[in-house]
């Protein structure tokens, strides 16, 4: 099958997994998009949200319409690396044998990743950039395709361990789940308290999830989009000279993989709209998701209570 032949099929097969999520999931649809753009993009997505959101459900089902292998893992504050990552034991004939940890799988929900040490939260580091574990010196591949989901709790920061800006940066994008409009909520508590569970089919499967992935990275793309994107990186960065005032409310600004995830978004979303090479366009309707969580704020920013999503809008709006 040749690119653009998988480029259509993927926007009729994107269509179909948004359906069968809807049938679970009411609204939130910026975030199901979100999910989807990460997943044919080949990265990893955190999600920020207050409780009670679905935002394990929303995992669940995706990996149900994708027919891939699920795990959850509930990090806690005294989870070990060894607990997601597995670990040597001796078998009936006193030989090491390792056992697979909850690592291994197609899509794996880290459920509020900052209430773990950050010897753990490491621990997924590898698995993210690399697709493998390496245990007692032996590497294990993870299986493919490969996606991390992790949730973070905005209201409580006790007990809690702020993920370090290394690991932050191993997600591609960084998605907010907001409350539901009142007529979703209604229909959520009439879905949800009814005695029949609503069942989703499955859409794609491993091999065309991989073949999709890699017709996106072979997607042509503009010199002037790529340089519209590391623009817009560049702007983040305290050092830089721009016209938007907003360099005062930066201490860091977002590095070189933020472009790299901003062209591979773009790419993603223009597929998803049926076109066969991205635009300027694409590229802003990815940096909000892509360059929130890559921006440190100032002092002077939190005194003027200067949000990341501010600073990133006055900078694309600077850019047109």
């Amino acid at each position: 099958m040749s690119d653009k032949e998988q480029l259509d099929l993927l926007v009729k097969r994107y269509a179909d997994l948004r359906a069968e999520i809807a049938k679970v999931i009411v609204g939130q649809t910026d975030a199901v998009d979100s999910l989807l753009l990460t997943l044919f993009s080949g990265g990893h997505c955190l999600l920020l949200g207050v409780p009670g959101l679905a935002k394990t459900l929303m995992v669940s089902t995706l990996a149900r319409t994708l027919g891939l292998s699920f795990n959850r893992i509930q990090f806690t504050p005294d989870l070990m690396p060894s607990d997601i990552t597995g670990s040597e034991i001796l078998d009936q004939n006193r030989q090491l044998q390792f056992l697979r940890g909850p690592l291994f799988a197609g899509i794996v929900l880290a459920d509020e990743i900052n209430r773990t040490p950050p010897k753990t939260q490491a621990a997924l580091l590898e698995a993210m950039q690399e697709h493998s574990v390496t245990v007692s010196g032996t590497t294990y591949q993870l299986p493919a395709p490969f996606f991390v989901l992790a949730t973070q709790n905005p209201i409580e920061q006790e007990g809690t361990y702020p993920l370090p800006e290394a690991q932050l940066d191993r997600f591609m994008f960084n998605v907010r789940l907001d409350y539901p409009s009142f007529d979703e909520e209604v229909q959520i508590v009439k879905q949800t308290t009814a005695h029949q569970v609503p069942q989703v089919q499955q859409v794609l499967d491993a091999l065309q999830i991989l073949d999709m992935q890699q017709a996106i990275r072979r997607m042509p793309v503009a010199d002037n989009v790529v340089r519209h994107a590391v623009s817009l990186v560049a702007a983040t960065r305290p050092t830089h000279d721009s016209e938007t005032n907003t360099q005062k409310y930066i201490s860091y600004g977002a590095g070189p993989r933020a472009s790299q995830y901003l062209i591979l978004g773009a790419k993603s979303h223009a597929a998803i709209h049926g076109k066969y090479s991205p635009d300027n366009e694409d590229v802003d309707a990815v940096a909000l998701a892509t360059l929130r969580h890559r921006i440190v704020l100032s002092y002077y920013a939190q005194a003027e209570n200067i949000t990341a999503d501010d600073i990133i809008k006055n900078i694309i709006n600077a850019q047109n």
